[in-house]
Protein backbone atom coordinates (compact mmCIF):
# COMPACT_ATOMS: atom_id res chain seq x y z
CA UNK A 1 0.00 0.00 0.00
CA UNK A 2 1.23 3.44 -0.94
CA UNK A 3 1.59 5.47 2.14
CA UNK A 4 -0.03 9.17 2.15
CA UNK A 5 3.28 10.59 2.22
CA UNK A 6 4.95 9.08 -0.79
CA UNK A 7 1.00 9.54 -2.85
CA UNK A 8 1.57 13.29 -2.48
CA UNK A 9 4.90 13.44 -3.16
CA UNK A 10 4.46 11.42 -6.29
CA UNK A 11 1.62 13.71 -7.41
CA UNK A 12 3.63 17.34 -7.00
CA UNK A 13 6.84 15.67 -8.93
CA UNK A 14 4.38 14.73 -11.70
CA UNK A 15 2.94 18.53 -11.46
CA UNK A 16 6.20 19.74 -11.39
CA UNK A 17 7.19 18.12 -14.30
CA UNK A 18 3.89 19.07 -15.97
CA UNK A 19 4.77 22.80 -15.30
CA UNK A 20 8.44 22.40 -16.46
CA UNK A 21 7.12 21.13 -19.84
CA UNK A 22 4.45 23.53 -20.01
CA UNK A 23 7.02 26.67 -19.74
CA UNK A 24 9.81 25.08 -21.75
CA UNK A 25 7.56 24.82 -24.72
CA UNK A 26 6.00 27.94 -23.82
CA UNK A 27 9.81 29.48 -23.87
CA UNK A 28 10.58 27.33 -27.67
CA UNK A 29 7.04 28.62 -29.07
CA UNK A 30 7.98 32.33 -28.02
CA UNK A 31 11.46 31.82 -29.73
CA UNK A 32 10.14 30.31 -32.76
CA UNK A 33 8.02 33.30 -32.84
CA UNK A 34 10.73 35.82 -32.35
CA UNK A 35 12.98 34.40 -35.00
CA UNK A 36 9.53 35.16 -36.89
CA UNK A 37 9.39 38.93 -35.84
CA UNK A 38 13.07 39.86 -35.65
CA UNK A 39 13.65 38.08 -38.87
CA UNK A 40 10.71 40.65 -40.19
CA UNK A 41 12.05 43.45 -38.44
CA UNK A 42 15.56 42.94 -39.54
CA UNK A 43 14.64 41.93 -43.30
CA UNK A 44 16.52 38.65 -42.25
CA UNK A 45 14.44 36.16 -44.96
CA UNK A 46 16.30 32.91 -43.74
CA UNK A 47 15.44 33.49 -39.84
CA UNK A 48 11.86 34.44 -40.35
CA UNK A 49 11.26 31.89 -43.12
CA UNK A 50 13.18 29.40 -40.58
CA UNK A 51 10.05 29.71 -37.92
CA UNK A 52 7.92 27.91 -40.44
CA UNK A 53 8.08 24.59 -41.22
CA UNK A 54 8.42 24.03 -45.35
CA UNK A 55 5.24 23.14 -46.26
CA UNK A 56 3.25 26.14 -43.65
CA UNK A 57 0.49 27.74 -45.23
CA UNK A 58 -0.25 31.49 -45.11
CA UNK A 59 -4.14 32.03 -45.51
CA UNK A 60 -5.35 35.50 -45.92
CA UNK A 61 -7.79 37.69 -47.90
CA UNK A 62 -6.29 39.67 -50.84
CA UNK A 63 -8.78 42.53 -52.21
CA UNK A 64 -11.27 40.42 -50.34
CA UNK A 65 -10.38 37.49 -52.40
CA UNK A 66 -9.30 33.94 -50.56
CA UNK A 67 -5.85 33.64 -50.50
CA UNK A 68 -3.23 31.02 -49.86
CA UNK A 69 0.58 30.43 -50.40
CA UNK A 70 3.94 28.99 -49.04
CA UNK A 71 4.41 30.92 -46.00
CA UNK A 72 8.23 29.90 -46.36
CA UNK A 73 8.64 30.75 -49.60
CA UNK A 74 6.44 33.96 -49.85
CA UNK A 75 9.07 35.43 -46.94
CA UNK A 76 12.25 33.99 -48.77
CA UNK A 77 10.63 36.00 -52.34
CA UNK A 78 9.40 38.81 -50.63
CA UNK A 79 11.80 40.15 -48.19
CA UNK A 80 15.05 41.67 -49.21
CA UNK A 81 18.30 42.56 -47.05
CA UNK A 82 18.24 46.07 -45.75
CA UNK A 83 17.82 48.57 -42.79
CA UNK A 84 15.87 47.20 -40.03
CA UNK A 85 12.46 48.40 -40.43
CA UNK A 86 10.59 50.70 -38.55
CA UNK A 87 8.22 49.00 -36.14
CA UNK A 88 6.80 47.18 -33.01
CA UNK A 89 6.22 43.75 -32.00
CA UNK A 90 4.86 41.74 -29.57
CA UNK A 91 3.42 38.13 -28.70
CA UNK A 92 0.33 38.83 -27.33
CA UNK A 93 -0.35 35.05 -26.47
CA UNK A 94 0.12 31.58 -26.42
CA UNK A 95 -1.64 28.70 -25.79
CA UNK A 96 -0.15 24.93 -25.66
CA UNK A 97 -2.17 21.73 -25.57
CA UNK A 98 0.09 18.72 -26.03
CA UNK A 99 1.54 18.85 -29.33
CA UNK A 100 -0.91 21.42 -30.49
CA UNK A 101 -0.53 25.42 -30.15
CA UNK A 102 -1.93 28.90 -30.70
CA UNK A 103 -0.16 32.23 -30.94
CA UNK A 104 -1.33 35.75 -31.11
CA UNK A 105 1.19 38.16 -32.64
CA UNK A 106 0.85 41.98 -32.89
CA UNK A 107 3.20 43.97 -35.84
CA UNK A 108 3.04 47.88 -35.48
CA UNK A 109 4.31 49.65 -38.37
CA UNK A 110 4.16 53.36 -39.54
CA UNK A 111 1.30 51.85 -42.14
CA UNK A 112 -0.62 50.50 -39.45
CA UNK A 113 -1.14 47.17 -36.95
CA UNK A 114 -0.55 43.48 -38.12
CA UNK A 115 -2.88 41.03 -36.28
CA UNK A 116 -1.00 37.65 -36.92
CA UNK A 117 -2.78 34.22 -35.77
CA UNK A 118 -0.36 31.51 -35.90
CA UNK A 119 -1.02 27.29 -35.49
CA UNK A 120 1.86 25.75 -34.78
CA UNK A 121 3.17 21.78 -34.00
CA UNK A 122 5.55 20.36 -32.20
CA UNK A 123 7.45 18.24 -34.89
CA UNK A 124 10.60 15.66 -34.21
CA UNK A 125 10.63 18.35 -30.73
CA UNK A 126 10.64 21.27 -32.55
CA UNK A 127 8.12 23.88 -32.39
CA UNK A 128 7.24 25.36 -36.04
CA UNK A 129 4.32 27.65 -37.15
CA UNK A 130 2.19 25.04 -39.76
CA UNK A 131 -0.47 28.05 -40.66
CA UNK A 132 -0.39 31.70 -40.74
CA UNK A 133 -3.79 33.69 -41.33
CA UNK A 134 -3.89 37.63 -40.41
CA UNK A 135 -5.54 40.83 -40.48
CA UNK A 136 -3.84 44.51 -41.53
CA UNK A 137 -5.06 47.31 -39.74
CA UNK A 138 -3.90 50.65 -42.13
CA UNK A 139 -3.92 53.64 -39.62
CA UNK A 140 -7.04 56.23 -40.46
CA UNK A 141 -6.06 59.66 -41.93
CA UNK A 142 -7.55 62.65 -40.14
Amino acid sequence: MVSKKSFFLALALMFSLGIFAQSSDLLAIEKTCNDYLIGGTENDAERLASAFHPNARMIYLDEGKYTEVNAAQFFRERIKPGPAQERKTAVLSIEVNGHAAFAKLHIVNPRGAFFDYMTLLKINGTWKIINKSFFFEENKKM
